[in-house]
């Protein structure tokens, strides 16, 4: 009973896991590393000869955006599966505040790909690349609003650390204060990135928890109908992992 119950959820969890690092590195070579080859944040003259110039690098952009788009999306949907028995209602809010994040990144990805194969003068082209800035710059508050019931989940579940749900926690209050400092002050500076920093934290602590550990705490669940998917429901005890069955 121990085993079928315990393995499909570190199973889950691990797949969640997946899902969240591919977000991040295709977060890193989309928006971190190729889009600053290409935008030229008041110079659309120079926007507009890297598009050209560098054409097979904007075309990697436009699909690393749409990678971003599907594994935010797939991570948003195995979290729900992982947390819903546990916290249903915060899981529901993972999946929701997730796929609205990964909506807005579509548009921007949409807004590139115009940019791309629209017509090819600079002010055009420099206005699609500024829509999708400030789409992430907007889309931050769903970013935020994710890593909030993250965090409860982890807090309200007892399968990781609890450190590591208020880092997630503080991290989504970060993203959400940082989408507002971006417009209410003429020159956030490094201001915006001070506040996204334990976000940031937390993403890589959570991404490596999950991957290497699953699930680690003793939880209350027994098999459903769902359990040969890996879900489990309440009924019976799952052991820690590496721990014997108290």
């Amino acid at each position: 009973m121990e085993g079928f119950t315990m393995q499909p959820l570190v199973r889950t969890a691990r797949t969640t896991g997946l899902f969240y690092l591919g977000l991040a590195v295709a977060g890193v070579l989309g928006f971190l590393l190729i889009r600053p080859q290409l935008y030229v944040a008041g110079d659309p003259a120079a926007t507009l000869a890297n598009l050209t110039e560098h054409e097979s690098l904007a075309r990697a952009g436009v699909a690393f955006e749409l990678l971003i788009v599907l594994t935010q999306a797939l991570a948003a949907a195995w979290f729900y599966r992982l947390f819903r028995r546990a916290d249903p209602v915060n899981a529901l809010g993972i999946a929701a505040f997730g796929l609205i994040n990964s909506t807005v990144i579509l548009i921007s990805a949409a807004m590139l790909g115009t940019a791309l194969e629209g017509p090819r003068d600079a002010e055009t082209v420099q206005s699609l690349f500024l829509l999708s800035d400030n789409l992430w710059g907007v889309g931050a508050i769903f970013f935020g609003l994710w890593l909030m019931p993250m965090g409860r989940c982890v807090l309200n579940s007892g399968w990781m650390p609890r450190p590591l749900g208020w880092v997630l926690v503080a991290g989504g209050v970060g993203y959400v204060a940082g989408a507002f400092l971006r417009y209410l002050l003429p020159d956030p500076g490094i201001l915006t990135d001070l506040v996204a920093l334990p976000a940031s934290v937390g993403e890589f602590w959570i991404v490596g928890y999950l991957l290497i550990f699953g699930v680690r705490r003793s939880v209350t669940t027994a098999p459903g109908p769902d359990d040969q998917h890996g879900d489990v429901g309440p009924a019976a005890t799952v052991p820690t992992a590496g721990r014997p069955h108290q």
